[in-house]
């Protein structure tokens, strides 16, 4: 009988053990909730600012006109003309920024330093032979 007394008692530490670790320990569910509301957060963060990022800016004749410095009917002959990149919907016309950037910059003449980098690396890929 002691045996069953002592195996009675270590059955019953090892019960209130359990009980004490369950009641102390986090609720796995919970943890896994709030992991998962972090990461929609952050996915939804992502999604904002690759909306932000990734969205073209879109500009009128006027805007385009004011940020190239040009009158507006200038910017409607280069449309005529078919020199500028836009789009058009009806009566209106549209400018994408990035687009207009490309467009002014496509014809940049190279500087001085760019040339003579240019030469040097001509006369070493092809040096003169007597």
């Amino acid at each position: 009988m002691y045996t069953f007394q002592k195996f009675t008692y270590l059955f019953y530490c090892i019960h209130l053990l359990i009980i004490l670790k369950l009641s102390t320990m986090e609720n796995p569910f919970e943890i896994i909730f709030e992991k998962l509301e972090r990461i929609e957060e952050q996915l939804k963060n992502i999604r904002d600012n690759q909306h932000l990022t990734f969205s073209p800016q879109i500009m009128t004749i006027e805007q385009v006109a004011s940020y190239l410095s040009l009158s507006k009917a200038t910017i409607y002959g280069y449309t005529f003309r078919n020199t500028i990149p836009y789009a058009k919907r009806g009566k209106r016309l549209y400018f994408e920024k990035s687009a207009i950037d490309e467009w002014l910059f496509e014809n940049s003449r190279e500087t001085t330093k760019d040339i003579e980098k240019m030469a040097s690396e001509y006369i070493y890929k092809n040096p003169i032979r007597f």
